[in-house]
């Protein structure tokens, strides 16, 4: 297999760069904008930014919960046992204890962190959003100077997941800290909700599950039974997707990824670098295995927090392939810790076996949360359409001279974030392969740092004239950004990255 070609600009290459050599995170690569703004194309003259809109993925995170490290660890101590740790595999264990007692306590201490642990975002990620919306205010300073003018509104809606309202929050702060008069401004608005739904207690303002949680959308929660309301088409593509995900065809596909011989080769490469020949043939044998068992106490260094967890025993590293992917899992969320993590990582994963396994996470992803298949008619994207209209229905407004809203921030996960990007027919992030063929670098250009590094954003800014023409031009990870090919009559030019709304409307709505 290939190593990934690095996606276009020097911002991307210098972050995957470091004294060991490339490294490969994939969809957890530190956010980095992928094009300076004083490069950005200038608005054609006469034309003045009136609204700007914004979805966004979490900031960098910690692991999600305690799997794969404890189960790690598991393994590593039978190795111990078993007398069978090289003597770059002996340094493993206090690393791995230290990457468990990272996450258990992360953001403890840190304001706006409600609930320390698992699946928070790490100061890097924080750092990430702030600087986004500072980015943002620099880019379009006149708008938000006329937005206070014109007390016009800023929506701020997460998917109300502790990591995305978190996002949010600090996205929120940093707008404010720029210009403080914002702070009134700031609106959470009512969560879309079935027809039928009496009580909407479950939905506070500022949340919106069908807008940015729709991978998951649950029978108990969001069931839409009739198949008049608006959401009803959203719940069924939820349903069919959770269903793809769950499917047998599914777990084949990924099994055969797993399967290609670069991957158990390099996989025995990084094992044998810790254990001796004889214990990783032992996992492939059958002869060892391990779970994520066993409870686990944690105190804060001040002793006002402790955090105590008990491994579920769901995730089994039964494989030489299993523990080399476990391995590769915290290799890449360290990627996304430097702040709260001391241990080096990068040297129980070296570059070439790096590789590999960001291609076969990329393959995986392709298949569960990309473009995947052609002949499944877009089921991993179908649900973002209430998404993909709520961000047409914004700029209608704009264009029929409603400015009562000066922007709509938004922040979810890489699964709404991605499959966003497929919906609009974004070029290289939205090509389903045909089921017969296997994704790999040489026949697709879906790359996971690219489409859903951490912070991924998708931003549309809205110029307008005296004469009322409106204007759109899309920032991918702060890179302007192509609309779907078919739409590049709707360009003012050939090279431009304006589009004419009412064009790029049609294009998108035919009929």
């Amino acid at each position: 297999m290939k190593p990934p070609r690095l996606a276009a600009g020097a911002a991307l290459s210098l972050l995957l760069l470091n004294a060991s050599g490339e490294q490969y995170y994939q969809t957890k690569t530190p956010y980095q904008p992928q094009q300076a703004s004083a490069s950005y194309e200038a608005p054609p003259q006469g034309y003045r930014a009136v609204y700007t809109q914004l979805l966004a993925r979490h900031g960098s995170r910690g692991l999600s919960s305690m799997k794969t490290d404890l189960a790690l660890y598991k393994l590593w101590q039978l190795a111990e046992k078993e007398k069978a740790l090289t003597p770059l595999g002996a340094q493993l264990g206090d690393d791995l204890l230290q990457m468990m007692k990272a996450n258990a306590l992360l953001g403890y201490g840190v304001a706006g962190i409600t609930k320390p642990g698992y699946g928070n975002e790490t100061m890097q990620g924080v750092t990430e959003h702030k600087q986004l919306a500072e980015r943002m205010v620099r880019r379009l300073p006149q708008l938000f100077n006329d937005a206070v003018t014109a007390q016009r509104r800023i929506l701020l809606v997460t998917s109300g997941k502790d990591r995305a309202v978190d996002s949010g929050e600090y996205f929120a702060g940093s707008l404010v800290a720029q210009q403080p008069t914002l702070q009134a401004l700031i609106v959470r608005p009512p969560s879309l909700a079935p027809r039928a739904e009496m009580n909407h207690e479950s939905r506070p303002a500022g949340t919106d599950r069908y807008l940015l949680y729709f991978h998951k959308l649950g029978a108990k929660q969001d069931a839409v039974v009739d198949s008049g309301d608006p959401l009803h088409a959203a719940w069924q593509a939820s349903q069919e997707y959770q269903a793809w995900i769950r499917s047998d065809e599914l777990r084949a596909r990924e099994a055969a990824i797993l399967a290609q011989p670069q991957v158990a080769a390099a996989a025995k490469a990084v094992l044998e670098r810790l254990f001796t020949p004889a214990f990783v043939a032992g996992l492939d044998q059958g002869r060892h295995s391990a779970a994520n068992t066993g409870t686990y106490s944690y105190t804060s260094a001040d002793k006002q927090f402790t955090n105590k967890l008990t491994g579920d025993g769901d995730t089994e590293i039964k494989s030489a392939i299993d523990a080399a992917q476990a391995l590769y899992d915290l290799y890449s969320a360290a990627a996304d810790m430097k702040n709260e993590l001391k241990a080096d990582f990068t040297r129980y994963m070296p570059a070439p076996q790096a590789a590999v396994f960001a291609a076969t996470e990329d393959a995986i992803a392709f298949y569960a949360k990309g473009p995947g298949i052609s002949e499944n008619n877009g089921v991993n994207y179908r649900m973002a359409q209430t998404l993909f209209d709520d961000f047409f229905s914004e700029v209608d407004a704009i264009a029929k001279g409603d400015l009562s809203h000066a922007a709509k921030l938004r922040f979810s996960h890489a699964e709404i974030v991605i499959p966003m990007a497929a919906i609009l027919g974004l070029p290289g992030m939205s090509e389903p392969l045909p089921r017969a063929a296997t994704y790999s670098y040489s026949n697709s250009n879906w790359r996971g740092e690219t489409v859903a590094p951490m912070a991924a954003n998708i931003q549309w800014d809205v110029y307008v004239n005296d004469e009322g023409r409106t204007l759109v031009r899309m920032l991918y990870n702060e890179k302007e950004a192509d609309f779907k090919r078919t739409c590049d009559q709707a360009k003012l030019t050939p090279a431009s990255h304006f589009y004419d709304y009412a064009r790029l409307r049609a294009c998108y709505f035919p009929n």
